[in-house]
């Protein structure tokens, strides 16, 4: 079994209320190996119909996106986690400044960011035809804002161990339907290899995993079938995947590993 050094580090974690999600499954791999977790959050309130989450489809995936993470931390409760839990809106700098004070107020140190709450529009409006300023607002006020945000003050805060995961799509460079998703998490990538650049002096390290489609509670059965005979590998991708890439990136063994972007799609969008 790979011991990954991470015992006692601190993980934070964004995105994380969905019990289904790769932020939930990050958490619990990372308290798996030992790690203290702080998950950050924020509804999303959209439409959903109540009849249809008890299966997978966006009804689902939209509920649990609403919601205030106690599944996932009544898990963590079960494995005896040391955890926080934090309702918060990344795209707002103080919030981001309160977010890290209050982590080194209970940890005293941020080791490992994870940068995985992202946005996107439901409503159909992410094509060039019908784009909108709101929906290029709203996308990458979270997905880029956001996540640069938390990587400054990472950055800012950092002390003697330092790991940021970006989470891309691996369609990022061509993303027609959600032009403005797409570009958010292309720009996400850039910002991956620069910041890289720039803090490899402090023995911090950047990297960006880029998923496929992944069985967070959004595909239905219908969907999947559309889906499989475009994954080389055959089968969806499941947010333990992403997680134990994330952990692996986050560990001792990748300590000079740097500015990649890592595909976990299963030869998806190669």
């Amino acid at each position: 079994m790979i011991s990954y050094g991470l015992k006692n580090r601190v993980a934070l974690i964004t995105g994380a209320n969905n019990p289904q999600g790769i932020g939930a499954a990050t958490a619990y791999a990372f308290a798996r190996e030992g790690a203290n977790v702080i998950l950050v959050y924020k509804k999303v309130l959209r439409n959903f119909d109540k009849s249809k989450t008890n299966r997978n489809g966006l009804d689902r995936y939209y509920e649990a996106n609403a919601g205030n993470a106690e599944l996932v931390e009544s898990k963590l409760k079960a494995m005896n986690a040391n955890y926080s839990i934090i309702e918060s809106d990344i795209s707002e700098a103080s919030s981001v400044h309160e977010i890290f004070s209050e982590t080194l107020n209970r940890y005293g140190s941020v080791d490992i960011l994870v940068n995985n709450a992202a946005v996107d529009d439901e409503n159909g409006f992410d094509t060039i035809e019908k784009i909108t300023q709101k929906v290029i607002d709203d996308t990458f006020a979270v997905n880029v804002r956001g996540s640069l945000l938390m990587m400054r003050e990472f950055v800012r805060r950092h002390r003697d161990y330092g790991r940021i995961i970006n989470i891309s799509t691996d369609a990022a460079q061509i993303f027609a339907g959600q032009i403005t998703y797409g570009a958010s998490k292309a720009t996400l990538e850039a910002l991956t290899r620069s910041i890289a650049l720039e803090v490899g002096k402090y023995g911090i390290t950047v990297n960006c995993v880029a998923p496929g489609p992944t069985q967070t509670g959004w595909i239905d059965a219908d969907l999947e079938k559309s889906l499989i005979p475009l994954i080389p590998m055959g089968e969806l991708i499941q947010p333990e995947d992403i997680a134990e890439t994330i952990l692996f990136l986050a560990s001792e063994q990748a300590r000079m590993l740097t500015g990649q972007v890592i595909k976990v799609s299963g030869g998806h969008a190669l």
